[in-house]
């Protein structure tokens, strides 16, 4: 009788370092990934600036010509016509401009 006891303790703990096994893995795999590519995100969207490169979500590349709080407008192609305001979050990579192209 004690020993049965005993066993569904041991069982029950074991269970829970399991789960909480379980939870750490969840999160080093797939939470900690997502917030730090939050935190990239939002530092590259604050440090936009007026003729940075940029590629939206959709793929198109363009230039930023104007910024507001929420919104910039891009400029695509070659087309000076072609000026379209998005959401900053529309953005998924930017590329700054080399200063060594400019001076030349």
């Amino acid at each position: 009788m004690i020993f049965a006891s005993s066993s569904s303790s041991s069982s029950a703990v074991s269970m829970v370092i399991m789960m909480v096994a379980l939870f750490a893995i969840m999160y080093f795999m797939m939470i900690r990934p997502q917030q730090k590519e939050q935190k990239r995100l939002s530092s590259m969207l604050s440090a936009l600036e007026v003729g940075d490169a940029v590629v939206t979500t959709s793929g198109f590349y363009g230039i930023v010509i104007d910024i507001s709080e929420d919104d910039v407008i891009v400029e695509f192609g070659n087309n000076k016509n072609c000026r379209i305001p998005m959401k900053k979050e529309a953005i998924a990579q930017v590329e700054k401009p080399d200063m060594a192209a400019e001076e030349k």
